[in-house]
């Protein structure tokens, strides 16, 4: 069969394309999508908001780039309404999609979904498959990661094993088969259980980076720090060693300072990746002068701030305004932001201001403050940014962008997309979104790592 090589666009002239007109995820769990050859894949939880007989399906679209056509797979129906719940994607050595999910913190097992062989379009499922890493386990998240150096294990990062509300993980090594226990590996010592927040990336062969706060931004003034798991151990970001993954860290102050918070500048992360080097690029959000203004009163002016590992320090920059709190109760949501993994002098954000005025965005359209995507480029490591429109004048929010990262590179139909929701957000359990994003072609002579 022959194909028609596409057409070289990009993500200004590509159209907006609908995947879903229902959908929602958090941004702690990864993969959320995938770039697989011609395939685009998108996790969601869907609200029901047009059909309550979807409400709270986990599910994934299936975007043909070469047909043009989206076809959606309900992993499991009517699992719970609340976005937290999005699964995580793995495209096996073997080419089948590893899926798993969990709810927000209320059972002690995950939930599992493989792809049956030979299916390349990914829309048949073998059965849910269960894990309980204990009975008082609670888990929240799933952040999946295979280390070909490792005989191809994977890993599974969450939160709650053991009822400990700390980062934790599990690990098989018959590719998602079977699981087993690993441990907390960031511990807080508290008398409340303080839960510190993790992002992940990896090489894709035998390093993982965490980047990670002491707590939730509404409970704690957080700072940022910054490890790396390398074959069995824990690792600061200048090399030294910390302790094994099993026996994990005392305290989150034993990682590598990013960001130093304080009662007026309280951060949480929002995308981390790995730039040519091998070193740790990172987007992280700091809410501004809400010290002792209680809940659903903080939040009226968050930023986004870039930072990225050099090899001998942390060099860390304003990036722009992000606006103000998306919710009232979740003083420190954003509308979030991506780093383009082709390229991290790129990157991708929502806000709801100017990102360079931090003037309140009011749509033409209807007079109403809306969040808008906006393309922003470095040309001096992230001292300074040049900024596009990608959305303007919008009747709806634009939230919560993901750049998925291709996973094979080698496939002669260079295809990217940048997805995002369209609608209204009003909490983690009460949104009606649209799931929708843009597709475009890469030349394959370009430059891209």
């Amino acid at each position: 069969m022959s194909v028609t090589k596409p057409k070289v666009t990009d993500v200004f002239t590509s159209e907006t394309i609908v995947f879903s007109d229902d959908g929602g995820w958090c941004w702690f769990e990864s993969p959320g999508a995938l770039q697989y050859g011609s395939m685009l894949l998108i996790g969601s939880v869907a609200s029901g908001g047009h059909d309550k007989n979807r409400c709270g399906n986990v599910e994934l679209h299936v975007h043909d780039c070469l047909t043009q056509m989206t076809e959606t797979i309900v992993l499991h129906d009517q699992f719970e309404l609340d976005d937290h719940d999005g699964p995580a994607l793995l495209i096996r050595p073997d080419g089948r999609l590893l899926i798993l999910y969990a709810k927000h913190g209320t059972e002690s097992h995950n939930y599992s979904r493989l792809s049956l062989p030979d299916t390349k379009s990914f829309n048949q499922f073998g059965p849910v498959q269960l894990y309980t890493p204990s009975t008082a386990t609670e888990l929240t998240y799933a952040n999946l990661i295979l280390l070909p150096n490792e005989s191809n294990r994977i890993y599974d990062f969450f939160r709650g094993l053991h009822g400990s509300f700390k980062p934790s993980y599990l690990y098989s090594d018959d590719l998602g088969t079977s699981w087993h226990n690993g441990n907390v590996y960031i511990n807080v010592p508290s008398t409340i259980k303080h839960r510190p927040y993790v992002r992940y990336t990896s090489n894709e062969r035998d390093t993982i980076h965490m980047i990670y706060t002491e707590g939730h931004p509404r409970d704690y003034d957080n700072s940022l720090y910054h490890i790396y798991y390398r074959s069995g151990d824990l690792y600061q970001s200048d090399g030294i060693k910390l302790s094994s993954l099993q026996v994990g860290l005392d305290s989150p102050d034993q990682g590598t300072k990013v960001y130093q918070g304080d009662s007026q500048h309280v951060a949480w992360i929002v995308d981390l990746i790995l730039d040519r080097n091998e070193y740790p690029v990172c987007i992280y959000s700091v809410q501004y002068n809400s010290e002792g203004l209680p809940v659903g009163q903080g939040g009226d002016d968050i930023r986004y701030r870039y930072a990225r590992w050099n090899g001998s320090i942390w060099q860390n920059f304003s990036l722009a305004y992000a606006g103000c709190r998306l919710y009232s109760g979740e003083d420190d949501y954003t509308g979030l932001a991506v780093i383009e993994p082709d390229d991290p002098t790129v990157v991708y954000i929502s806000t709801n201001s100017d990102p360079a005025t931090g003037e309140p965005l009011i749509s033409r359209k209807d007079q109403q403050r809306h969040y808008e995507l906006f393309y922003g480029k470095t040309d001096d490591g992230g001292q300074t940014w040049s900024w596009i429109t990608l959305t303007s004048d919008s009747t709806a929010d634009n939230l919560r962008p993901m750049r998925p990262k291709c996973v094979n590179k080698s496939d002669p139909n260079p295809y990217r997309a940048l997805v995002w929701l369209r609608g209204k957000y009003l909490a983690y359990t009460d949104y009606l979104q649209e799931v929708v994003g843009r597709v475009w072609t890469v030349d394959p002579s370009r430059d891209i790592y």
